[in-house]
């Protein structure tokens, strides 16, 4: 890898990102997509999310796209369609609605980044129809409890047949007491799951699937069904190590968005927010070498969905929200800069520490080597750095890439209350 042509080219390509109207550019490369993947290097950083947020709503109001689709709980975003489409019981605030993000780590999407873009899509579904009107959705799969507490709902409002079905299902897994490591370990290592009765359950649910042809209430019931079952898979296959719970996880993602798609209609058009990880391509990564898939490999590999236009960001330094361990409280962090020879070092040195936009083609042989792409999870360790850079060929991984050269933590809502000396 011959870090002085990338930067060079870097110089070359990329344009420098000083305001929101830089994104113009973006807009214009994006053309007809009908699934967009905006990314981020971090699920702590202000910046990545406000970027996300401006884009989102030029793609609505200027080329129409139908719904935002995240790397969230279903039920818990399924509160905040609820609110953004004024429903009935619907939460009477973004915040309230956001409060539902309740399992570690909350700070994800119960943020003030996140609740002043609530508020704005709330706002502009007013000016839509009914029938028009912006869904926000999630694409994850950890909310196996709650998932199963919805449906049961669901069938004990609507009268339906399948009420026993669930509650059967529901009762197997009463044991582990909300336990998914206990669950995991139950079914993974010692055969005891219950794996049969979900299976039996989203066959019954899918056979009156078509019950209440474009209802939300119907659409909430299936996809709790598929987080069941995909859930129940995962947490059995979690613990016993290797990359089948990561393509679990990704797969159920990717199946929820081509649901969503489908309910939305044949022309309907997708925003997607999730990492970076699981946005860009995995077969430009060390992941594919590993025998994992993503989002954006899957995705790109179906011929259905061919107009896909993926977006990653990424920092130099600054600060993020992370936890020190899984379920340690939130802090804020410092971002070390980048290390020497990173994609993120380039970026610095070619940009001279200012913000860029940088579209990929076919063309660019400099960006076709690996090289070093900084990722932060929920999980970070700044004294830890090397083991945060995933080996990527940057031009195959996205169709456009930001750098944000120095860049900020999120604000956290619970924070904003109790630990407000944090947002200073």
């Amino acid at each position: 890898m011959n870090a002085d042509k990338i930067v060079d080219r870097i110089r070359t390509d990329a344009v420098s990102f000083n305001s929101m109207e830089d994104l113009d550019v973006i807009m214009e490369a994006i053309g007809d997509a009908k699934i967009v993947l905006l990314g981020e290097a971090s699920h702590g950083t202000s910046e990545f999310y406000t970027m996300r947020a401006e884009l989102s709503k030029r793609l609505i109001l200027q080329k129409g796209f139908d719904f935002i689709a995240v790397e969230g709980d279903w039920p818990s975003c399924n509160s905040v369609n609820q609110y953004i489409k004024g429903a009935s019981g619907a939460a009477e605030s973004a915040e309230l609605a956001l409060s539902d993000f309740n399992r570690w780590p909350t700070w994800m999407w119960a943020n003030r980044e996140v609740a002043d873009f609530v508020n704005w899509l709330r706002t502009a579904n007013q000016t839509f129809t009914k029938e028009k009107q912006i869904g926000f959705y999630g694409l994850d799969m950890y909310s196996l409890w709650e998932s199963m507490e919805h449906i049961i709902a669901y069938l004990e409002k609507t009268g339906s047949s399948q009420l026993e079905h669930a509650k059967k299902a529901f009762e197997c897994f009463e044991p582990f007491n909300r336990d998914e490591q206990s669950y995991g370990i139950s079914a993974g290592l010692f055969g005891e799951g219950c794996e049969d009765e979900v299976v039996q359950l989203l066959f019954e649910m899918n056979k009156k699937r078509h019950q209440h042809p474009g209802s939300e209430a119907a659409l909430d019931a299936e996809m709790n069904t598929l987080v069941a079952l995909n859930a129940e898979k995962y947490y059995r296959t979690m613990v016993m190590g290797g990359p089948e719970s990561w393509n679990v996880r990704d797969q159920h993602m990717v199946e929820v968005l081509k649901r969503t798609l489908n309910f939305h209609g044949q022309d309907a058009k997708a925003i997607v927010w999730e990492h970076n990880t699981h946005i860009g391509d995995a077969r430009a990564t060390d992941m594919a070498g590993d025998g994992m898939v993503n989002v954006g490999q899957l995705i790109r590999e179906d011929p259905e969905y061919k107009q896909v236009f993926a977006l990653g960001f990424g920092t130099y330094q600054g600060q993020v929200l992370a936890g020190r361990a899984w379920g340690s409280p939130v802090e804020v962090m410092d971002v070390p800069k980048a290390i020497n020879g990173s994609w993120e070092d380039c970026m610095h040195q070619a940009g001279q520490g200012e913000n860029q936009l940088l579209l990929f083609n076919k063309s660019q042989l400099e960006f076709q080597e690996v090289i070093g792409h900084r990722a932060i999870g929920v999980v970070y360790d700044p004294n830890r750095e090397l083991g945060n850079y995933v080996p990527s060929r940057m031009a195959q991984r996205y169709d456009a890439y930001i750098h944000l050269d120095e860049t900020t933590a999120l604000r956290p809502l619970i924070l904003e209350s109790v630990n407000s000396e944090l947002l200073v």
